[in-house]
């Protein structure tokens, strides 16, 4: 099973075996991956109906859910990882977010797009308008981002609020990790996998 670039650094990061959920887990790609690669035992979360559909039909299980309510139906350590990809600018409280993810999972992974990179700041420099990029394809009123974030600023509120960063993978708007990338993330990087602890 081919598995997009995205997910595949994802996938690379989870243990055989392990207990984990996928947080707007779309048509359920990854977790289907993973329990047939990996033997994950998995549940997805996600509000579209449709994505709940596919998940289904690719026989992963699915809640369906939005992630504003939090996620107070799962008990404290009830996964071994808590993936979350590209969902957490688009929620109304992240840092909330954050902490129910570590209350519910020992680990998680959050991915999201970076603002601080060179081409928004460019854009917003040159035209004074709001960023529109690769990797940040909307217009200001009709983008599902509501947090969007810089690399630094999520690194503050991970200082901020204690939580610990086992790893940061980042990487350009192709999933590629570059020289420049990984000198400067928060001016290169177009998107950060972290890996975060208690």
């Amino acid at each position: 099973m081919n598995l997009r670039a995205d997910l595949k650094i994802i996938a690379d990061l989870i243990n055989p075996n392990a207990r984990v959920l996928d947080l707007g887990c779309g048509t359920g790609e990854l977790l289907a991956y993973l329990q047939s690669a990996k033997g994950v035992n998995g549940y997805g979360i996600d509000i579209d109906p449709e994505n709940i559909g596919q998940c289904i039909s690719a026989g992963v299980n699915v809640i369906q859910q939005n992630l504003d309510e939090g996620l107070g139906n799962f008990s404290d350590d009830r996964f071994d990882m808590v993936v979350m990809t590209e969902t957490l600018q688009a929620v109304r409280r992240p840092e909330a977010l954050l902490d129910e993810m570590l209350r519910i999972g020992r680990e998680c992974i959050v991915t999201f797009p970076n603002f601080g990179h060179w081409s928004c700041r460019a854009h917003l420099m040159s035209k004074g308008r709001m960023p529109m990029a690769r990797h940040l394809p909307h217009q200001w009123y009709d983008t599902p981002n509501i947090h969007l974030c810089t690399f630094a600023d999520f690194e503050a509120l991970c200082r901020q609020k204690r939580r610990h960063i086992i790893e940061r993978f980042v990487v350009d708007t192709n999933y590629q990790s570059r020289v420049l990338s990984n000198l400067f993330p928060n001016l290169f990087g177009a998107i950060a996998y972290y890996r975060l602890g208690r």
